[in-house]
């Protein structure tokens, strides 16, 4: 019962969504829209039982870059939005997908088909015309979830949008926390699970903690393979670092409880 109430929470967070987006958008700055998006994703975060934790914000770009991030979830576009609302590059089937597809088409998603070669080509010259606008967007090279435990090698291809714009690239890199401290895979969307499972999953781990750090951002150059593995690097690391830190953390945790008993 109490899944049940949850979810059908979220619902109504998901419809005030689809509201907010077709009265308040078309009369709102961008600013305004900004601060819409953030606090609607930070309830969204809350209602899937999840607390926001950013490191190194200094380091944060608020205009013209190219935002990079591994990818664990469909839970990770809110947490991002909810750190600095930024428009994605995401599959061509979320757009189908109920309420969600709306609400991302809305917030200026691009929609990649990712089986089409040539559709590759199209997102990386809209994502520079974009960037050299001084736009922000937001893409996860990993070009897959995984289960957030290691990270998947980038594909260089949307990182050329970078270069061409002549544009920074901003890597940031995110892991879940579970209640004891541990390091947590219950968010991964993974091994065909459907949406509802995935949900499910999360909302029955209990308080998840969402880090985000923000690593320093990086100078284009001239070369995209070159320019996503110096990317690529500063997520491991940064991920190594946070995975340290939460062992750290479990591991004292487990010495309190021990001298408890």
């Amino acid at each position: 019962m109490i899944l049940l109430i949850r979810k059908l929470r979220l619902l109504t967070h998901l419809m005030r969504g689809v509201v907010t987006v077709a009265v308040r958008f078309p009369r709102a700055t961008p600013q305004q829209r900004m601060e819409l998006n953030r606090a609607w994703s930070l309830k969204m975060l809350r209602l899937c039982g999840l607390n926001l934790v950013v490191h190194n914000d200094g380091a944060r770009l608020d205009a013209g870059a190219l935002v990079v991030s591994n990818h664990v979830s469909w839970i990770d576009i809110y947490v991002i939005n909810a750190w600095r609302p930024t428009p994605f590059v995401s599959k061509a089937e979320i757009r189908q997908w109920p309420v969600v597809g709306y609400l991302a088409h809305q917030l200026d998603t691009v929609f990649i088909e990712r089986e089409k070669r040539s559709d590759a080509k199209r997102i990386m010259h809209e994502l520079a015309a974009r960037l050299e606008r001084g736009e922000l967007m937001c893409v996860f090279p990993e070009g897959t979830t995984s289960d957030g435990l290691a990270l998947k090698p980038f594909h260089s291809n949307m990182f050329q949008a970078a270069v061409s714009a002549g544009k920074p690239v901003q890597p940031i890199c995110l892991m879940y926390e579970d209640a004891l401290g541990r390091q947590s895979v219950a968010p991964a969307y993974i091994d065909d699970i459907s949406l509802g499972q995935s949900l499910d999953a999360l909302l029955r781990a209990g308080p998840i903690t969402a880090h985000v750090y923000v690593g320093e951002a990086l100078e284009p150059g001239a070369d995209r393979r070159s320019l996503a593995a110096r990317a690529e690097e500063t997520v491991r690391g940064a991920l190594e670092g946070m995975r340290g830190e939460a062992g750290d953390a479990a591991s004292e945790i487990g010495r309190t409880v021990a001298q408890l008993h």
